[in-house]
């Protein structure tokens, strides 16, 4: 008779086998992870390393003739004595990833710094936050303590002053590093003497709340520049996928009252200032609300300077929180106050008699196609004159003055600036 072949039957496996083979595929999956991330952070490591290098071997310190040189006072601030005008350039939103996949933007921002710096040569650098981008998807990188050296090495290496107030893209919820531990970094003034930052007051939220004064040479204040932290997300927004913005908290603007009281009666009189900090105040989303409504026209309350408002439908992204900052600048002699966090808004307005600016931004990195685009990227230069009075303007990057040290990209000067990343509206836009 034929052989008939037999069925092998299939054998079930126990339970126990199960798990053991289960168990070997998440070590495979664990295993493949952490070799991807091994190489991540070895060539995330090597990318923020060229950085440095190129601040060291490419950036020339800046020509001054005679620089202003501050001290620190007594009261603990940092102090400039001057008779005449007090330069400030604002710079914000940076947005250095310093990881693998920025690198050439990286390297275009850091060129576009140096180079409206080196012209500039102002008396100090305030930045208003963002010097740091560690979005995985766009720097490959986690590490949020390498731009914030890769930046620091590169204004060190510019010999100008400077200070920061940090945003929230310096410290998302799954970066490295603190903001307090980002404010050590800073504080070394052995490595780092031309930065400013002060890390404030502990008992009030935010890291880095802290004053700046001018002086003329009789001793008398011409101006205190107040450096603010609006902090970063609310309403358990951890990462900021929402997009509910924070702002400058309670216990902040009593600090602020407090410090400007003190700083009046020290002087003997009433002391001007000029606040700074990241996220923009909701006044400035009324201010342009009512200059809307009444067709781009001034109003009694509104006075439009310069600039425009280019995000998405107009999106101005401030806190629905208010804790009264605005109203303390009126009582207490801040003439203006500086942000930047929307990249495509460079808009001034002058809102019952005090001035909302929008800082020209940096950000080659932060927005879908931004690179391409010029009309929003540059600085803002600010005059503090010794009657205490002020002026400001924007200045565009791509103006011939500025000098790179790599030859500049080619980017749209005629655009509309909506149409950045894609003409992508932001979904908060309509609410």
């Amino acid at each position: 008779m034929p052989k008939t072949k037999e069925k092998k039957q299939k054998v079930k496996k126990t339970p126990r086998q199960r798990g053991r083979i289960a168990l070997k595929v998440l070590a495979w999956i664990v295993g493949i992870i952490a070799v991807i991330a091994l190489a991540l952070a070895i060539l995330n490591t090597v990318s923020a390393k060229a950085e440095r290098a190129f601040v060291k071997n490419s950036v020339e310190a800046v020509a001054y003739e005679n620089q202003l040189v501050p001290t620190l006072a007594d009261d603990g601030y940092y102090t400039f004595v001057t008779d005449e005008d007090f330069k400030v350039l604002q710079l914000t939103d940076v947005h250095l990833g310093a990881g693998v996949l920025s690198t050439k933007k990286d390297t275009m921002a850091m060129n576009a710094v140096a180079a409206m710096v080196t012209e500039e040569k102002p008396d100090l650098v305030i930045v208003t936050g963002d010097v740091s981008y560690p979005i995985p998807y766009s720097a490959g990188s986690f590490n949020n303590k390498n731009p914030a050296l890769v930046f620091a090495d590169l204004m060190e290496k510019l010999g100008v002053y400077w200070c920061l107030g940090f945003g929230n893209h310096d410290t998302e919820a799954y970066s490295y590093f603190s903001r307090s531990q980002l404010a050590k970094l800073y504080n070394d003034k052995e490595k780092y003497p031309h930065c400013l930052f002060q890390s404030g007051p502990e008992n009030i939220d935010g890291v880095g709340n802290y004053v700046i004064n001018v002086k003329n040479t009789a001793g008398k204040l011409t101006q205190s520049l107040f450096i603010l932290d609006s902090n970063s997300y609310a309403d358990n927004d951890y990462f900021g996928i929402q997009w509910k913005y924070d702002c400058v908290h309670e216990n902040q603007v009593k600090w602020y009252e407090e410090t400007a009281k003190a700083l009046q009666e020290e002087n003997g009189g009433e002391v001007k200032s000029l606040a700074f900090f990241h996220i923009p105040p909701a006044e400035m989303k009324e201010a342009f609300a009512e200059y809307k409504e009444n067709g781009e026209q001034d109003t009694a309350d509104v006075q439009y300077l310069y600039g425009k408002i280019a995000e998405g439908n107009q999106l101005i992204c401030s806190s629905k929180y208010n804790y009264g900052l605005f109203d303390a600048f009126q009582a207490n002699g801040t003439q203006g106050a500086f942000f930047g966090h929307d990249h495509l808004n460079n808009m001034s307005l002058l809102y019952k008699g005090t001035k909302l600016t929008y800082g020209y931004s940096i950000d080659y990195l932060a927005y879908f196609g931004i690179a391409k685009f010029g009309l929003q990227r540059g600085c803002t230069v600010i005059y503090v004159h010794p009657d205490g009075s002020f002026d400001n303007h924007g200045e565009n990057y791509y103006q011939d003055k500025y000098v790179s040290i790599n030859e500049k990209e080619t980017v749209d000067l005629e655009h509309d600036m909506a149409d950045v990343n894609g003409g992508a509206v932001n979904p908060l836009a309509a609410e």
